[in-house]
């Protein structure tokens, strides 16, 4: 270690590449992350896919990313990596995983300084036994709302997402059509969308990807209506495209109908300017402000309203909320709390993490274990919205 540069692991999912040329939402925001520690000096490894692009260290266990590819055994090369992780751990001062809970076992038994960020959903009841092994693992969420299946773990931190402040520019002057951006499947609510613009007389344009488990979803529900007039499908579109489409449009319409742990998009559609119409379900009431940055409705009625009300919301207000609480520069500091509090404790009395320490002054540091009313208080990033 010199000086003030932490050496950081950071393992991503080899499922796409870091960013990913389409739809990919932990690889994307991995790429955030890790471009952004190592504009702040910092030393850092990123396991992904040999397609990825990234000013960091660079090491791939595969050539491509395994949808492109069309990889018919998906666990063996993560496997590969995770084995390649564990056998260079001691070259890293912290190991950075984000692909669910493949590593934890071994990481409980190894006693590695590594940190977990969950991305998914985790009211599965079937990881519950799993978790109860490891509850001792620091893992981050995204979301206060990702936490409720799994009180019981050791959770030292939240972090949003954050994006690059230049990524999507602002755009004051919009079309006139709504959007739909992410992945058709029953749970985003493409059909719901759809119904909705129609109700309100609005076009609309729906950028998605189709992945085969909703492939009879597509074609038994949202193939149909797409012969109808109003519905664009523009198919699935990469990072250059997003400004034009999300920053044209009237509104993203987000009629989601599952405990979503984030939702990239909606800080996509803010940092366009872009107001946003979302069901209240999981994380939506924490990343926007009713009112504010869009509308946060509970059913079809209210989101058609909702669109017809739209000149309530100021778009530079939207691009506001972005700026003050969506930024990778604010995502890599709420990290860098957080790999100072999980790593070995001889560490924090080096000159590097006294150099780091100075950066990270102004972010409070998590206990290292907390009761559920203690998280509900405490377990909070810096800039967290308030409501």
């Amino acid at each position: 270690m010199k000086n003030d540069v932490l050496r950081i692991a950071i393992i991503s999912p080899l499922f796409e590449s870091v960013p990913p040329k389409f739809y990919g939402g932990t690889e994307r925001v991995v790429s955030w992350l890790t471009e952004e520690l190592v504009a702040l000096g910092h030393d850092v490894t990123l396991f992904a896919s040999g397609d990825s692009v990234t000013n960091a260290r660079l090491r791939a266990p595969v050539p491509r990313a395994l949808r492109l590819e069309g990889c018919r055994d998906e666990v063996a090369p993560h496997l590969a990596m995770l084995d390649d992780v564990f056998e260079s751990a001691d070259e890293f001062d912290v190991i950075h995983f984000n692909m669910d809970h493949w590593h934890l076992l071994v990481c409980k038994h190894l006693r590695l300084p590594g940190v977990t960020t969950l991305h998914g959903r985790l009211d599965n009841p079937e990881i519950v036994p799993l978790y109860k092994r490891v509850r001792e693992s620091p893992l981050v969420s995204i979301s206060d709302a990702q936490r409720q299946p799994l009180p019981f773990v050791n959770w030292v931190g939240t972090v949003y997402h954050g994006l690059p402040r230049d990524l999507l520019p602002y755009t004051e002057r919009h079309g006139s059509y709504a959007a739909f951006l992410g992945r058709i499947s029953p749970e985003k609510g493409t059909d719901r969308a759809i119904r909705i613009a129609r109700r309100a007389g609005i076009p609309l344009k729906i950028a998605a990807k189709v992945d085969k488990a909703d492939q009879a979803y597509y074609e038994e529900r949202i193939r149909p209506l797409l012969q109808e007039p109003g519905v664009e499908f523009v198919g699935e579109i990469g990072e250059n495209e997003k400004a034009r489409f999300l920053g044209g449009a009237l509104a993203l319409l987000f009629p989601i109908d599952w405990p979503e742990p984030f939702g990239i998009v909606m800080i996509e559609a803010m940092a366009c300017g872009t107001p946003i119409i979302a069901y209240r379900c999981g994380s939506v009431p924490e990343v926007m402000r009713d009112g504010e940055t869009g509308f946060i409705v509970d059913d079809e009625d209210a989101a058609v309203a909702a669109l017809h009300k739209l000149d309530q919301i100021e778009r530079a207000a939207c691009r506001r909320a972005f700026e003050e609480r969506y930024t990778a520069r604010r995502m890599a500091l709420d990290y860098l709390r957080v790999y100072r509090r999980v790593c070995q404790p001889a560490m924090l009395r080096t000159a590097a993490w006294k150099a780091a320490n100075e950066v990270t002054d102004a972010i409070a540091l998590y206990p290292p274990r907390l009761t559920p009313a203690e998280g509900a208080t405490m377990a909070k990033p810096l800039t967290k919205p308030a409501h």
